[in-house]
């Protein structure tokens, strides 16, 4: 029988409250903290959609789901704290050492940071604190994707870090280690590679922004599922792989500082799909039909059909 374990999640906003949900999905005893009330109290709300468009009853769910608004209140017997909070390190330091405080030692300290290094984000704790922390960057919709990276720094235990990954499985996650503590860790230096090639693409007057998203929809984006990028390298052969690499490598975009087109448009305003206009120009009702199909066909992906 598996044992039921207090997770407590820190930030209840975009990727808190699907973490919580996994958690209370699991039938794990579940405490959202959040110092904002307003936040705090509507992430019960948001995980009460998610189940529903998943077609799942809410009730049960939610029943192993608190709220609290104090801290040391909230990590005081949690088993595993994961944080959500924004991406800045200072802040993330300061809370990890007041949850180091305050909960346990036998606590898992986990940070959802999305490109920080965990070793950075423990500068402030001590060398027990240091080897139960670890990094669990989670995908949005967390509730929906299944990859977790599990980033270990040098101080992490072997144990946490195994143990940890365990957990995740056990969530019905699919994770994976990630041994070394680089920034972005595996999945954010993959994913905005691309997005500096095809920034600069657009800012060099190859194409529109429309079109990227089209070229990337409509063609590797429908093998990548299928069909990693290593598995796709070794299909074509190494050998043809090199002479393309010898071609393109040279040409494509290398820039070390964000591109200028995203400060030119940030001056302006335009801060994508909030303001109504960032690449691309989104309507209201644009901006809600991506969120509701992105949402609708994750569902469809991960969900098993009845046999």
């Amino acid at each position: 029988m598996q044992k039921i374990l207090h997770a407590c999640i820190i930030g209840a906003g975009l990727m808190g409250h699907g973490i919580a949900q996994v958690f209370a999905q699991a039938g794990h005893k579940v405490t959202i903290f959040d110092p904002d009330a307003a936040t705090l109290d509507v992430a019960p709300q948001r995980v009460a959609h998610n189940l529903e468009q998943m077609g799942l009853t809410s009730g049960p769910v939610l029943a192993n789901i608190f709220l609290a608004t104090d801290l040391q209140i909230a990590v005081a017997d949690a088993d595993i704290v994961v944080e959500a909070v924004s991406e800045r390190l200072e802040l993330k330091q300061q809370l990890f050492a007041d949850v180091a405080r305050f909960a346990p030692r036998h606590t898992v300290l986990a940070s959802n940071t999305s490109v920080i290094p965990i070793t950075a984000i423990g500068e402030l704790l001590d060398a027990d604190a240091r080897g139960r922390l670890v990094g669990t960057h989670w995908w949005n919709p967390p509730h929906l994707v299944p990859l977790v990276e599990v980033v270990r720094t040098e101080y992490t235990s072997e144990k946490v870090f195994d143990s940890t990954f365990e957990l995740l499985l056990s969530l019905g996650k699919s994770p994976v280690k990630v041994h070394r503590d680089v920034a972005g860790f595996i999945g954010n230096r993959l994913q905005h590679a691309m997005w500096r090639e095809a920034i600069s693409l657009v800012s060099k007057g190859v194409c529109d922004a429309e079109t990227i998203d089209t070229v990337v929809k409509q063609s590797f984006g429908m093998r990548l599922p299928f069909l990693g990028p290593m598995e796709n390298a070794d299909l074509v052969g190494l050998q043809l792989t090199k002479l393309v690499h010898q071609v393109i490598f040279p040409d494509l975009c290398n820039d070390l500082e964000p591109n200028p087109l995203l400060n030119a448009l940030l001056e302006q305003g335009h801060e994508g799909m909030r303001t109504g206009q960032g690449l691309r120009a989104w309507t209201q009702e644009q901006a809600d039909e991506v969120r509701t199909q992105l949402a609708l066909r994750l569902i469809t992906s991960v969900q098993k059909p009845a046999i």
